[in-house]
């Protein structure tokens, strides 16, 4: 975060990023959107300090059938992480943080039947939005896994985009329902997050594109 403050890019909204992308709408130079995924009460604890601190805003993807519990479609052999409460999510929409879905369990979408993507999509949606009471305007798929059938349904269930785990820059999208991302994770050090950041911009096709 010290990196991008320091390099003059601009944290905005997933919505401004959206309207920026697909609505023609002007964005500031060096925009970035900074994104976590499943709602990890790590969040909480750790980043969301540091994202105060230098007025960042985020978007988190919430499990919205396991609010309150643990990362429960984990393996066995991995750690399940607690996932934040409701009332820290309330605090954090208070505090600007924004909330889209990330289903309701955390399924792989594209080996469910249709009745049961609709239901993971549509449900998460409502749970969220009644908890928030506002507009739950984004999705991300649990695992990056999604085919034609789940990004019509998450077109279908009127969210305003969709985001994927394929690696590129935002721009690269093909529509507002497959939009990539650039992924950090805990092994990078600062030469890689360069990397990322400034270089690694086209967009991977996988199995998924079709």
């Amino acid at each position: 975060m010290n990196y991008l403050k320091s390099f003059d890019y601009n944290v905005i909204s997933l919505d401004e990023a959206v309207a920026g992308l697909f609505d023609d709408r002007p964005l500031p130079p060096r925009s970035v959107v900074l994104t976590f995924d499943d709602g990890y009460e790590g969040f909480h604890e750790h980043a969301f300090p540091i994202l105060a601190q230098h007025g960042f805003t985020a978007t988190i993807f919430i499990v919205t059938g396991l609010v309150g519990r643990c990362a429960e479609w984990l393996s066995a052999d991995q750690v399940k992480a607690p996932l934040m409460s409701a009332e820290t999510l309330c605090e954090l929409h208070r505090a600007g943080i924004t909330f889209g879905s990330h289903s309701n369990t955390h399924p792989r979408l594209s080996g469910l039947s249709v009745s049961k993507q609709r239901d993971q999509i549509f449900r998460s949606k409502a749970v969220l939005e009644e908890l928030l009471a506002e507009e739950v305007r984004h999705f991300c798929y649990p695992y990056g896994d999604y085919g034609r059938q789940t990004r019509e349904l998450v077109e279908e269930a009127d969210y305003a985009s969709a985001l994927t785990c394929l690696r590129g820059a935002a721009n690269t999208a093909p529509n507002r329902f497959e939009i990539p991302r650039k992924a950090i994770s805990f092994g990078d050090n600062l030469v890689g997050y360069f990397w990322k950041l400034h270089m690694k911009h086209q967009r991977k096709v996988q199995p998924a594109d079709r």
